[in-house]
């Protein structure tokens, strides 16, 4: 009897460890305990399947049934970026007074501004009816509790955030559980109109990848919130294309804490390189990413639609995969062009977002990134990149009339238009987080240091491999 009783102990202390307790992985060794020890616990889960009954008229209808009991969730949620599309404050300079900056009023190089294009780059926002300046920001039975929650995996968002025709609102109500890695996936793996175009290291492949791909996410099954840590609905991590500062980031070191590597030489890298750069060898691993995108060349009657290579309403593309990142010094802060900046040289690129740092910022830390490039219209006496209305009624989808698409989205900003335009070639930096190798695959020694060496260290600012000519601050002068 007192053995049968130990016996159960045991079952019930494993079946709890496993079901609610603490999860541990990464390599053990001499500093386990402090490295590589984590607190990410298995989630509960309540079924509600059995809270809903009737089917809904609308989908504010279940946000309203939400509601009623999380009395809090719109409310905070309107609070955060996901909501508003605006993220942290940013200054053009000292002298001038902080703005705020997000997807809401940046400029891109992929599909250029929301401005007049809203219907369709609302699709993925956090709430319904989006469709022009209009939409009121302070109705909680818009917020789109689906998108983040739906389990069922038959959700769909079109035109102006709404659900598309054919979901069946109480089918997904009832799967509702915590955010798993294919409701951000939603928004986040098809940003700029396809699959993995803007990030290169979002993309479906990570909804259920290998460990070739992401070993966070396939050896480890972390889901994004495991991470990307969310307090009242305000989810960390932040996209340098929108966001100006490290503010509510997301970096490696909030697990990985302590002496990182066994191997004291590699930790000596730490201050000048970031984790990314060595476990980031490569992006867009099994699907192809945009790397160029000319808007100039849209418009050509004469050439073939092909997806990766040129569409008549958007112009010529370029895509890649497994590709090798670039490599830039960057402190986590970054510059942003702001509607109406003037174009110094328009025979220049112009940089869309820049990262800033450099090799004599003790905080900056030489990252991978994707660079997008390619180019898009500008006014060339003004000389400000004009946000065009592609979308709609007017729109250069609809009527592929440069001049119109340009008037249309001058009354909008309020930015005059001279009825002179022209294309300046652009680009954007898009430091890398994700697609984490396995440890057998990250940068080597050789990888860097050697005649193939994947950086370029007087671009970087060194004299020469540090191997040479010694660490940052002999390069320094």
């Amino acid at each position: 009897m007192l053995k049968n009783i130990k016996i159960w102990f045991v079952v019930l202390v494993v079946s709890s460890l496993l079901g609610f307790g603490i999860v541990y992985f990464l390599p053990k060794g001499e500093n386990e305990n402090k490295i590589y020890k984590t607190n990410i616990k298995l989630r509960d889960h309540l079924d509600h399947s059995a809270f809903f009954n009737e089917k809904f008229k609308s989908p504010q209808d279940v946000t309203k049934r939400c509601l009623e009991c999380h009395e809090d969730a719109a409310t905070d949620l309107m609070k955060t970026t996901h909501w508003s599309w605006n993220g942290n404050t940013y200054k053009k300079s000292e002298a001038d007074k902080p703005i705020y900056v997000g997807k809401k009023n940046i400029i891109n190089n992929f599909c250029i501004s929301i401005v007049g294009n809203w219907a369709g780059c609302t699709s993925c926002h956090a709430g319904y009816g989006w469709k022009d300046d209009n939409f009121d920001f302070n109705k909680k039975e818009n917020v789109d509790c689906l998108v983040c929650h739906d389990w069922s995996g038959t959700y769909a968002k079109g035109t102006a955030g709404m659900p598309k025709d054919d979901v069946d609102l109480l089918k997904v109500a009832k799967s509702v559980g915590y955010p798993k890695r294919d409701n951000c996936g939603t928004c986040h793996y098809y940003g700029g109109g396809g699959l993995g175009v803007k990030h290169g290291d979002l993309d479906n492949s990570l909804n259920n990848p290998s460990e070739d791909i992401d070993v966070h996410m396939g050896k480890h099954n972390l889901q994004c919130i495991d991470c990307h840590k969310t307090t009242k609905h305000d989810v960390s991590g932040n996209a340098y294309s929108v966001s100006s500062t490290p503010e509510n980031g997301v970096s490696c070191t909030d697990c990985h804490k302590g002496t990182v590597h066994k191997d004291e030489r590699i930790n000596t890298h730490l201050s000048s390189v970031a984790c990314q750069t060595c476990h980031i060898p490569t992006y867009a691993k099994k699907y192809p990413t945009k790397m160029e995108w000319y808007w100039s060349k849209a418009g050509d009657e004469t050439k073939k639609d092909d997806v990766h290579k040129y569409l008549k309403k958007k112009g010529e593309f370029l895509y890649e995969e497994n590709i090798q990142p670039e490599y830039r010094w960057f402190n986590m802060n970054a510059k942003h062009y702001i509607l109406g900046d003037k174009i110094e040289n328009t025979k220049d690129v112009l940089y869309i977002n820049t990262p800033l740092g450099n090799i004599a910022d003790t905080t900056a830390k030489i990252w991978p990134f994707k660079i997008h490039r390619g180019d898009q219209i500008y006014d060339e006496e003004y000389k400000y990149l004009i946000v065009p209305v592609t979308y709609g009624e007017g729109g250069y989808w609809n009527e592929f009339n440069w001049d119109k698409a340009a008037r249309l989205g001058s009354e909008l900003t309020k930015m005059p238009y001279s009825g002179k335009y022209g294309f300046i070639k652009t680009q954007m930096h898009w430091p890398l987080s994700h697609m984490v190798s396995k440890k057998e695959d990250v940068l080597k020694c050789e990888s860097c240091h050697g005649d193939n060496s994947v950086l370029k260290w007087k671009e970087l600012g060194y004299e020469g491999d540090p191997m040479k000519f010694g660490s940052r601050k002999k390069s320094v002068k």
